[in-house]
């Protein structure tokens, strides 16, 4: 298991597996990033980082990938 912290984002527009792979890659570049899941269904990005996530980063990479993100989901 990858150590670190683990958040989990809400993210809208995600509708198919091209989608899944454009947020994981772009997420994936953030800096202190260690691992993406995206649950396109439930509209979820589980982010595993090294220390705590830079959200303004992370929101920034979904929107850039053509996405929203709209929080931390809880």
């Amino acid at each position: 298991m990858t150590a670190g912290t683990t958040t989990v984002y809400s993210v809208s527009g995600m509708t198919c597996s091209h989608c899944k792979t454009a947020v994981t890659e772009a997420v994936s570049a953030v800096d202190g990033v260690l691992s993406v899941d995206v649950d396109v269904d439930a509209g979820r990005v589980t982010v595993i980082t090294e220390r705590s996530p830079d959200d303004e980063l992370i929101t920034k990479a979904v929107d850039e990938a053509g996405y929203e993100l709209t929080g931390r989901a809880s």
